[in-house]
Formats: structure tokens, sequence, C-alpha cells
């Protein structure tokens, strides 16, 4: 399998369990890795036939920005379900970090692998 991967695409979203999160935009980091085969893309030179990164970050920044949630985890389980049923991919991985949920740390965050 092949990879096409999204790195450190930020996302302002509403996103936290406690009240103080609910009021304010936060940062979202996302790492999107997504296993394919790419080959009949490469052969054809045709984007119809790759896995488009750029509608698939369009479609994480909708998803996350539409539908707030309190969990990270929560909002990792959607994105991976709604990139596997859309686009022709066999695998993904996603990283979220929040950066700002823990002043002591640089970032925070959830990693999930889902395959179809």
């Amino acid at each position: 399998m092949d990879k096409v991967y999204i790195s450190q695409l930020h996302v302002e979203a509403i996103i936290g369990v406690y009240d103080f999160e609910k009021e304010s935009k936060q940062s979202l980091y996302f790492d999107v890795e997504m296993l394919t085969d790419i080959s009949a893309a490469a052969r054809h030179d045709d984007i119809n036939l790759a896995v488009d990164y750029a509608k698939v970050s369009e479609c994480i920044i909708a998803h996350t920005q539409a539908k707030p949630v309190e969990l990270l985890e929560t909002l990792v389980e959607q994105l991976a379900a709604m990139i596997l049923n859309e686009f022709n991919v066999q695998q993904v991985l996603i990283r979220v970090s929040k950066p700002a949920a823990v002043p002591q740390a640089q970032t925070v965050g959830v990693e999930i692998v889902r395959k179809k």
C-alpha cells in the first residue's frame, strides 16, 4: 500500500469538556495518513483516480467546525469513519493535537488507526 498524507492541518474549532473551552475556538492540528494504491492515478496522471488531499482537508475542516464535540476521541472516530467511507483508502491514521489543553505541555492529543 502507498501512503497519502496531510501534516499539521490547522483548524480552529470549539471543542472541550469544560465550560471555558466551549466559549471560544481552540487550535487543533491534524496529521492524517491514508493507505491506498496510487498506481492507477500515477499511470494515468489523473486526479480523479487519486486520493485528493485537498478535498480530504476540506472535509476535515468542515466537519470539525460544523459539529462541535467534547472529546478529541469522538472527533477522530467521526473523521476516520468519514474518510474511510468517502475516499478510496483502505486504512487511515489520524493524530490530532490540542496545544492549549495542558499549559505545562507543548501539546496533547489522540491518535487512532482504522481500517475498512
